[in-house]
Parts: structure tokens; sequence; C-alpha cells
């Protein structure tokens, strides 16, 4: 399958070592479906850099059967658990190789926070992500995974 990663430069060996800690699903490299996706994380990361923006594209092999592979279908309760307790620094994510699941992006993030906070149950935050286009994100978080499952293919500037 085809996968783009948003970034301000070409990353032709991706790694990941060079993530945040606080992400949506912990530490790893983080890849989409979505090239419009794509193309958001690296203007909205060239902007903050002040650098270009740049589409890394990739082929994922999808021969996953030997690999350790969590897979929110959708914004629930368990997902919803886990995206907090990646942004909070827990170390949820240890146990797994590849992690597949929705985008908790500014707008849902803004809902989720309220959560977050303590402002809002559960049932009130999931009743309000389910007006949200989610987006899609694979976390890959073992190196020796992403260098078995991926191959970059090329790169632009957006």
């Amino acid at each position: 399958m085809i996968v783009y990663h948003g970034s301000t430069e070409i990353i032709r060996n991706p790694d990941v070592v060079h993530s945040k800690k606080y992400l949506d699903f912990g530490r790893g490299f983080y890849i989409t479906t979505f090239e419009n996706q794509a193309k958001k994380w690296a203007v909205r990361k060239g902007m903050r850099q002040e650098k270009k923006a740049i589409v890394n594209i990739y082929e994922l092999s999808e021969k996953w059967d030997d690999y350790r592979v969590l897979s929110f279908e959708k914004e629930n309760e368990k997902w919803l658990d886990f995206v907090c307790g990646c942004r909070k620094g827990q170390p949820l994510n240890e146990e797994y190789d590849i992690i597949i699941g929705n985008v908790a992006d500014d707008d849902v993030f803004k809902t989720v926070d309220m959560y977050f906070r303590g402002l809002w149950n559960k049932e009130k935050v999931l009743s309000e992500l389910r007006y949200y286009k989610m987006n899609d994100q694979i976390c890959i978080i073992n190196q020796e995974t992403l260098n078995q499952l991926i191959t970059f293919k090329r790169a632009y500037e957006v």
C-alpha cells in the first residue's frame, strides 16, 4: 500500500528515534494513507521551523502476520484512553510493533482535551467526535519492523 509522511526533509531511511514522545500513539514513525493529511502535516511543520514542506511517499508491505498490531477501528473509549495516556507520556505502545487508528488532529484534540483536563466525561467526548471527519495514521513503533515493511519511493515539495 502507498503511504505518506509529512516532514521538512526527504526521509529515505525513516527511523523511530526522531519522533516526539507525546504523540497520539507515543514515539514511532507516523504515516497515513491520506496524501492531503501528510501535506497538512508537512506545511504545519515547515511553517513552525521556517523550512520547506516535504511529502515523502513509501510502499508499506501489508504482510503483518508476524507483528504485534494494535488497530483501533474507530474512536471509542479504548482509543480515547490510549491517546490520552500516550499524550501524557505513559509508555503504552511498548508491547506493539504497529498501531493503527484515527488522528487526534488539532480539531479533534480540542474535544479530546476537554476529557484530558477532566471537563467532559468520555461519553460527551465520544458523542462529539462522531461529527468530525477523521484521518488515519499508522505508527510503526519498532525500528526493525519499520526497516522490514517500508520502502522509500519518492518525495516532493508542497
